[in-house]
């Protein structure tokens, strides 16, 4: 059974990076077979992708936050991060991972990190 557990806090200062960890078991981050992404979905709004690590660690990003995101991958852990620097309050959401089997719709997610940009 494939399972995805994030970590990473739950609360950032603004202008700080945020960065989340996903931890993939039951399958690799290199089956070629899946996009790996990270989505997010603020209070009252519908779900936002932020972009994707491929198989072959190739990333895409969503236009609307490309200059501040960030997704890296560690192999040897079966993990991949985001990163979103210079945060604001509008930052606030609860961020998932999930795997996409190429297109076809998230089919596993993450449990949800609730992530408050606040001083």
């Amino acid at each position: 059974q494939v399972q995805l557990q994030q970590s990473g806090p739950g609360l950032v200062k603004p202008s700080q990076t945020l960065s989340l960890t996903c931890t993939i078991s039951g399958d690799s981050i290199t089956t070629n077979a899946y996009y790996w992404s990270w989505i997010r979905q603020a209070p009252g709004k519908g779900l936002e992708w932020m972009g994707v690590i491929t198989h072959s660690g190739s990333v895409y990003y969503s236009p609307s936050h490309k200059s501040r995101t960030s997704i890296s991958r560690d192999t040897s852990k079966n993990q991949f991060t985001l990163q979103l620097s210079s945060v604001t309050p509008e930052d606030t959401a609860v961020y998932f991972c999930a795997r996409d089997p190429y297109g076809l719709g998230y089919d596993f997610w993450g449990q949800g990190t609730q992530v408050t940009v606040s001083s």
